[in-house]
């Protein structure tokens, strides 16, 4: 009788496969988490935002959505080009309150709304900006694009 090769349990084919299958689950796991990180959500039915008199609520499937400050100056004339295409919701971190305007919508929360936001979305510079669109009707909206500095004018 002829008895062939055993082979072990630490042969090469069987190590590579191993290896080479966890190699596989490693990247498409690190390939997932790097698109639903790459841009956040917000859900306005958890995060309070005030308009001047009032709760906002989104009616809109798409905002541009900029952080400023109105300490450090009047900011109407620079956001009046976003809002031609798109409403724009301006979150005030100084916490101002002022009217609406034609397609412009002034915000404001409490600080630790604030700070939420800041952190969430990786705000280092003001006035920033980007877009946000509509992915559900409970009020969860998904950041569309980079975030970019808004040039003041």
């Amino acid at each position: 009788m002829h008895q062939g090769r055993r082979k072990s349990l630490f042969s090469f084919s069987y190590v590579f496969a191993s290896f080479f299958g966890a190699a596989m689950i490693a990247l498409a796991f690190g390939y997932f988490n790097y698109k639903y990180s790459q841009y956040k959500f917000i859900n306005f039915k958890e995060t309070i935002l005030y308009t001047k008199s009032k709760l906002f609520e989104p009616d809109k499937k798409r905002y541009i959505v900029v952080v400023y400050s109105s300490h450090m100056g009047e900011i109407d004339k620079t956001l009046e080009p976003l809002s031609r295409q798109n409403s724009v919701l301006a979150i005030d971190l100084y916490q101002k309150r002022k009217a609406r305007k034609e397609n412009i919508i002034y915000l404001t929360a409490g600080t630790n709304t604030l700070l939420k936001i800041i952190h969430r979305f990786h705000i280092r510079e003001v006035p920033s900006y980007f877009m946000i669109e509509k992915q559900n009707e409970n009020g969860l909206y998904k950041q569309a694009s980079k975030i970019y500095l808004l040039e003041v004018k």
